[in-house]
């Protein structure tokens, strides 16, 4: 098991729902799953005992119920384990007592292991881009300047990005964003990513209205899982931000766009 891996724990009193969430766990690349319990009190004991990150979460439960779970976890503080509620519960009430635990996410069953492998992903991006937050500190003058001075990139106007119908304007050099050099030396990304393609998505984002990822690849025209692996190491390099767009049926939609420059 790597170090890295997230460690999860499934909570369901259907044993062959356990079994089977288990495995999807198991089979999406860096999550561990590290048990299964069938009631309640046994998941707060595995919680306040530690080494779990993430609990996939039933809410009705033969003990006590999944809110009930939520709550005394909740007394951990920040040692509290993330939870994603996995329910068939849908009725108004449930979802709103588990939303205002501040689950990480709601998904109902059933759902496929492509569905909680989706799910588990963006757990994952903003797991990386809250504890790099959690780790920033503030930045003395001299440190700015460095910054400023090194390491950083120009994004290439949108126009630039994709074809247009005229040629654009040129732009002032200050109304251009930059972000860090995220891109070069090309030797520092990822295998299998590549300097080109990445500008290309950079100057396909905007700071202010975000995209999906099915959307950035149609503007960049390459496939969707290819625009997924880019946005992942955007949002592990936390270049990027997330959001969501909630229709009126199905699970939300996950959206992507440049990360604000800190206030001056």
């Amino acid at each position: 098991m790597s170090g890295d891996a997230i460690r999860v724990l499934v909570v369901d009193d259907d044993p062959g729902a356990r079994a089977l969430h288990g495995r999807f766990v198991s089979g999406t690349p860096g999550f561990s799953l590290v048990g299964t319990v069938a009631g309640g009190e046994a998941a707060v004991e595995r919680g306040l005992r530690g080494g779990v990150d993430l609990i996939l979460l039933d809410m009705r439960l033969p003990d006590i119920s999944g809110v009930e779970v939520l709550h005394q976890l909740r007394t951990l503080g920040s040692r509290s384990p993330d939870v994603l509620v996995i329910s068939s519960s849908r009725d108004q009430v449930t979802v709103r007592q588990a939303l205002a635990a501040h689950v990480v996410g709601y998904l109902v069953k059933p759902f496929t292991q492509e569905a909680l492998r989706e799910r588990l992903g963006v757990y994952r991006a903003e797991r990386r881009l809250r504890d790099r937050n959690e780790r920033d500190r503030p930045l003395a003058q001299g440190e700015i300047d460095r910054l400023l001075s090194t390491g950083r990139i120009r994004i290439p106007d949108r126009a630039s990005a994709r074809p247009a119908a005229r040629p654009a304007a040129p732009r002032e050099s200050s109304e251009r964003m930059e972000i860090p050099d995220l891109a070069a030396p090309a030797s520092r990304l990822p295998k299998g990513l590549a300097e080109v393609t990445l500008l290309r998505i950079l100057g396909a984002l905007d700071p202010v209205v975000p995209v999906s990822a099915s959307e950035l690849a149609q503007r960049c025209e390459i496939s969707r899982a290819t625009a997924r692996r880019y946005l992942d190491h955007l949002l592990a390099e936390g270049a990027i931000d997330l959001a969501h767009r909630y229709g009126k049926r199905g699970r939300p939609e996950v959206l992507y766009r440049l990360a604000p420059s800190p206030a001056g």
